[in-house]
């Protein structure tokens, strides 16, 4: 008899998209669940790939990323926000955003270490804090607006805190922070020694005329912070699994040192594309009307439906209130509609770790008008 150690993670079972999406394919429903295109990207960008695997670049890349890739990601940067990081010591590629949350995440919390979570929140964060013996701490955002209270998040930093965790555009909820936000954050940790991790994956897709104000516009928080960023959410390519850290030097190297021993680099020709790719601006510029004429396009086909909707500022997520059609637990309603109207969801049960039911679910409109009209008609029958 082998006596098997026990799990590091005893409470943690299969990710609630790895769920659905399975139901969703059991059920032949319409996936509105994970959160992944289903168009394809760019062909130009597809036959960039070809290309560069056709000359050769299909070896290693260097553990931080392709030169020429971090050098448009600094120029990029430098476009969007106003600064321009070093692409030998601030910019790291990584194998998907998740993988670069891991990186800094590990790089910094040691054990007995705290760690803010603003929850509702993305699965990924609280798992890993855990693994390096840090405690996740957690704040709940404001309804019905799932905006951040401040003072609430005062109260629960200690001198243990090591770091707090923001998402903006927000997953599941798409909520974005303003300038307001980010000073008042700069303020409550102004004469510490916290650190931020900014996970800003939707940073292109924010909608209304408003703007995504990133960490990395303000020098206060820009020197102490990791911000994220995905590939495969800006270029439709989540499959890919391309992502990067924009970090100080010193916390750079510390990311780098995580990162060389979880992946140590990412694949060649994909980088290598992308670095061409973006050399162009039009479709990251473009992208937040994109995916507002689809949020726009999805809320209109819902409107004789009993769900409530308040319109995402931000991100390829729509919530949708149903306490109107049930007062199940969302995760049961989620699983009937599933099976019963043929449209899978995610219920934001899922992004709370006590699982906190608002009686909302998180819709994906990232999908052709045909799929978004098609699952519409059905939820409108709830």
């Amino acid at each position: 008899m082998i006596n098997y150690p026990s799990s590091k993670l005893p409470d943690i079972g299969t990710s609630i998209f790895t769920v659905m999406s399975a139901l969703a394919n059991e059920q032949q429903a319409i996936n509105l669940s994970q959160g992944f295109p289903d168009f394809n990207c760019p062909e130009p960008l597809i036959d960039l790939v070809g290309r560069y695997m056709r000359e050769g670049f299909n070896q290693y890349a260097p553990m931080a990323g392709v030169p020429k890739l971090r050098e448009n990601i600094s120029i990029k940067t430098e476009k969007m926000y106003g600064c321009r990081p070093d692409p030998d010591t601030e910019v790291t590629v990584t194998s998907g955003a998740t993988e670069a949350l891991n990186a800094a995440i590990t790089a910094v919390v040691k054990p007995g270490d705290e760690v803010v979570i603003l929850e509702p929140c993305y699965d990924a964060y609280a798992p890993v804090i855990r693994l390096c013996g840090g405690v996740p701490v957690y704040v709940s955002l404001a309804l019905p607006d799932f905006s951040v209270d401040w003072d609430q998040v005062k109260r629960r930093i200690s001198s243990r805190t090591r770091s707090i965790i923001i998402n903006t555009p927000h997953n599941p909820t798409g909520a974005v922070m303003t300038k307001q936000d980010m000073d008042k954050l700069a303020n409550l940790i102004e004469g510490t020694d916290i650190l931020v991790i900014s996970d800003e994956v939707y940073e292109h897709m924010v909608f209304d005329g408003q703007q995504h104000y990133s960490v990395l516009q303000h020098p206060q928080l820009r020197k102490r912070s990791f911000v994220i960023s995905s590939f495969g959410k800006t270029y439709h390519t989540t499959g890919w699994k391309v992502g990067y850290a924009v970090a100080p030097p010193v916390l750079t190297t510390e990311l780098r040192k995580m990162h060389q021993f979880i992946t140590f680099s990412t694949p060649t020709p994909l980088q290598m594309a992308l670095a061409t790719f973006m050399e162009e601006e039009t479709h990251y510029r473009n992208l937040p009307d994109f995916y507002q004429a689809k949020r726009d396009f999805f809320n209109e086909q819902l409107k004789g439906s009993r769900f409530e909707l308040t319109p995402s500022a931000g991100t390829y997520f729509q919530l949708a209130k149903y306490d109107k059609i049930s007062e199940e637990y969302d995760l049961d309603f989620a699983k009937r509609i599933t099976r019963e109207a043929g449209v899978a969801a995610i219920p934001v049960s899922a992004f709370y770790h006590d699982k906190t039911d608002h009686k909302h679910l998180r819709f994906c409109f990232a999908k052709s008008e045909d799929t978004l009209q098609a699952a519409a008609a059905k939820l409108v029958q709830l």
